[in-house]
């Protein structure tokens, strides 16, 4: 249960709730853009999200008063988009093998995948881990500050909530920032005990902290390829999805395993989306 402590009322959460509270928010976007009442809904979730997350995640819906029609995997559901743009919109019905790398904030996962001259989608093997993700390169680098502001100050802030978060967060958003600068300071005013954090972190020293994680990325890659049976030559396109996407060090990875033959596309612009959009509209129609 998730405790919050709010005007001196505490009140206890399951993770269902606080998902229907998300998928509440969501349902009412939707319905002011549309203009009219949002009823059904397809959900996405990591491929790797096991019987017991799924049904959490149904339960979800239920109690955002949707009606979940289907649970999709994240990297499906971007073949799918991407699927219909290669169709529809540049009308190119020639059969394509897919890798999907999807790299959020809270799962990994790969997907390959053929797009058959039909639009039809066939997956081929997927590869994952539920633990590796974003929120792993932030705390590679809070444990970084943790350590060297140890190492300088003396003082231990791990068990201080309140500047944990703090620093959390300083390191998410110099994390973004490394995505296409060479070096940010990270400086926080009275992290703790009245004392200063002030910290230059270069896109070197992140890559360095994290270069495990991304050869993880790489190693369920080359398994994701070996069980569908196919060579890296085989794959025509490399589709990426999610925030972390964007870390340079990954793109550079994926462009080197595959020997620089392939441009890698983004699924990662709005304007693509709504490319999707309207595609999905002229199907349908």
């Amino acid at each position: 249960m998730v405790v919050l402590k709010h005007g001196g009322i505490i009140k206890e959460f399951s993770a269902e709730e606080i998902s229907s509270l998300i998928l509440k928010n969501l349902k009412a976007a939707a319905e002011a853009f549309l203009g009219t009442p949002v009823t059904d809904a397809f959900i996405t979730v990591p491929a790797y999200f096991s019987d017991k997350q799924r049904q959490a995640t149904k339960d979800a819906g239920t109690l955002a008063c949707l009606n979940v029609l289907r649970l999709i995997s994240e990297p499906t559901t971007a073949a799918i988009a991407y699927a219909l743009v290669l169709c529809v919109v540049k009308k190119r019905p020639k059969e394509k093998n897919v890798m999907v790398f999807y790299l959020g904030g809270g799962t990994f996962d790969v997907s390959l995948m053929t797009i058959c001259k039909e639009c039809t989608i066939k997956v081929k093997a997927v590869r994952g881990d539920t633990h590796l993700s974003g929120e792993d390169f932030d705390k590679a680098m809070v444990d970084y500050c943790v350590k060297e502001f140890k190492k300088k100050e003396r003082k231990v802030i791990r068990k201080n909530a309140k500047a944990m978060v703090r620093l959390k967060v300083a390191c998410e958003q110099a994390k973004r920032y490394l995505s296409s600068a060479t070096g940010t300071t990270i400086d926080i005013d009275s992290l703790y005990e009245g004392t200063d954090l002030v910290m230059e972190f270069t896109q070197a020293k992140f890559e360095e902290l994290n270069v495990g994680f991304f050869k993880k990325c790489i190693e369920h890659l080359k398994h994701c390829l070996s069980d569908g049976k196919m060579d890296k030559n085989d794959v025509d396109d490399i589709v990426l999805v999610g925030g972390s996407t964007r870390i340079p060090k990954v793109q550079q990875m994926l462009m080197e395993f595959f020997d620089e033959k392939l441009v890698c596309k983004e699924l990662m612009r709005m304007k693509r989306w709504f490319m999707v959009h309207r595609c999905w509209l002229h199907v349908k129609n």
